[in-house]
C-alpha cells in the first residue's frame, strides 16, 4: 500500500537540468516567468513557454534582459511567484535590476546556467560567476540566497525550496549551474501534486482598497532613511547566514586532505576521490550547497594537519571564501581551469598526491 500510495505522489521521468529547474518552479507554484533566449538554458525557457500557461501562469518572452528582469520585479510587486533565467552575460544585463528587487525586498527566483566568459565567450560550461552571484553582482551593500545544484534531481528540489526561501525572507534568491548540469539528463523523482502557496504577502500591491496603500520602492531621499533601510537588510542577512546555510561532507572524520568543490565539478571530484579512497588514500570531501551564505562552519579542522584542494571551472573565485572560511589554520591548495575548461579526475588526483 505505502509503494502504491507513493507511485500516486510521485512520477519519475527522464529530464535535463535545465528542464527539471522548470519543472521544479512549476511545482512551487511559480506563476510569472520572464526571459530571453541565450545558450545553455534555452532549454528552460522552451519548456516553460510550453507547460506555463497549462499551468494557468503567464510566461512572457521579453525584448531583452533588462525587460525581463524589470517585469519580475513588477510581477513580485503584485504578489506572484517571479522567476527569470540566463545565462553568464544575460545575468550581467539584469544586475540593476537585481539590485532594485534586493533594494525593494521582494522574493524573486533568478537562474543562472554559467557559460565561459568573460566577454561574449563560449557556451562551454564554468563557474566564474562565482563572484558576481555570492558578492552582490550590482551596485549597493546587499546579497541574494545562492543555491548550487549538484544533480538534476537536486535542480529540481533546489528549484521548489529557492521560491520558500524567496517568500520566507523576501529576497532574491539565485539558482547557480552550469552548462553540464543544464544540458545533462537523468531520472529525476517529481511530486505529482503542485503546491498552491497560500498568497500571505500583505506588503503585496494587489489595491488598497480597505487598508492603506503599499509601498515598494528602493528609492530612499529622506536624511537617514537609506541608512535605516540598509541596516535592516543586514539584520536580515544575519539571520540567513545563522539558518540557510547547507552542505555535503564526505569522509571528514580520517582525512587528511578534503577536496571541496561544487555543482557539477563536484561530481568529478567525488569520482576521483572514490578511486583514491579505494586506493587507501585518507581524502574526504566538502560540497557547498548554498554559495552564500557560504558554509563557513563545514570547514572546523577535525585536526591541525588537514588541508583543503578547492577545485573550480574558474580561476579561484570560491577559493577565497574557503581561505576565509579556513583562517589560516589550515594549508589550503587550488586546481581550477577556465573559458570551457574541466578539471579531470586524473588531474586532481595527481594534485592530491603531489600535495601528500
Amino acid at each position: 500500500m505505502a509503494r502504491e500510495k507513493r507511485q500516486k505522489e510521485f512520477k519519475k521521468i527522464l529530464i535535463s537540468g535545465n528542464e527539471a529547474i522548470a519543472e521544479g518552479a512549476l511545482a512551487a507554484g511559480c506563476d510569472f516567468y520572464a526571459g530571453y533566449p541565450i545558450t545553455p538554458q534555452n532549454e528552460l525557457i522552451g519548456y516553460m513557454a510550453k507547460y506555463m500557461p497549462k499551468a494557468g501562469g503567464v510566461f512572457i518572452q521579453a525584448e531583452s534582459e533588462l525587460a525581463a528582469i524589470n517585469m519580475v520585479y513588477g510581477a513580485s510587486a503584485a504578489g506572484a511567484r517571479a522567476m527569470t533565467s540566463s545565462s553568464s552575460p544575460g545575468i550581467s544585463l539584469k544586475q540593476e535590476g537585481i539590485s532594485y528587487i534586493a533594494g525593494a525586498e521582494l522574493p524573486s527566483v533568478i537562474v543562472n546556467i554559467m557559460r565561459g566568459g568573460p566577454g561574449l565567450g563560449n557556451i562551454a560550461p564554468a563557474q566564474s560567476d562565482y563572484f558576481q552571484a555570492t558578492r552582490g553582482g550590482g551596485h549597493g551593500d546587499y546579497h541574494t540566497i545562492v543555491l548550487a545544484p549538484g544533480s538534476v534531481q537536486e535542480a529540481y528540489d533546489l528549484a521548489q525550496r529557492s521560491f520558500d526561501l524567496a517568500d520566507k525572507y523576501r529576497i532574491p534568491v539565485i539558482i547557480l549551474g552550469d552548462g553540464i548540469l543544464g544540458q545533462m539528463m537523468e531520472p529525476v523523482e517529481l511530486s505529482a501534486k503542485k503546491i498552491k502557496p497560500a498568497n500571505l504577502k500583505p506588503w503585496a500591491l494587489t489595491g488598497c482598497k480597505g487598508r492603506k496603500p503599499n509601498i515598494i520602492k528602493s528609492f530612499a531621499l529622506a536624511e537617514g532613511a537609506l541608512e535605516k533601510l540598509n541596516l535592516k537588510l543586514q539584520q536580515k542577512y544575519n539571520i540567513i547566514k545563522n539558518k540557510e546555510t547547507r552542505f555535503k561532507g564526505l569522509f571528514l572524520d580520517d582525512a587528511k586532505i578534503v577536496l571541496v568543490a561544487y555543482g557539477t565539478m563536484a561530481r568529478i571530484a567525488k569520482s576521483s576521490l572514490t578511486r583514491m579512497r579505494l586506493a587507501g588514500e585518507r581524502i574526504g570531501m566538502i560540497r557547498p550547497i548554498s554559495l552564500w551564505p557560504f558554509p563557513k562552519q563545514a570547514f572546523c579542522p577535525r585536526n591541525k594537519k588537514i588541508k583543503y584542494l578547492v577545485i573550480e571551472m574558474s580561476y579561484g573565485q570560491m577559493l577565497e571564501d574557503v581561505q576565509l572560511a579556513v583562517n589560516g589554520k589550515a594549508q589550503v591548495e587550488f586546481l581550477g581551469r577556465s573559458g570551457g575548461g574541466i578539471p579531470s579526475e586524473d588531474q586532481i588526483i595527481n594534485k592530491v598526491r603531489k600535495i601528500l
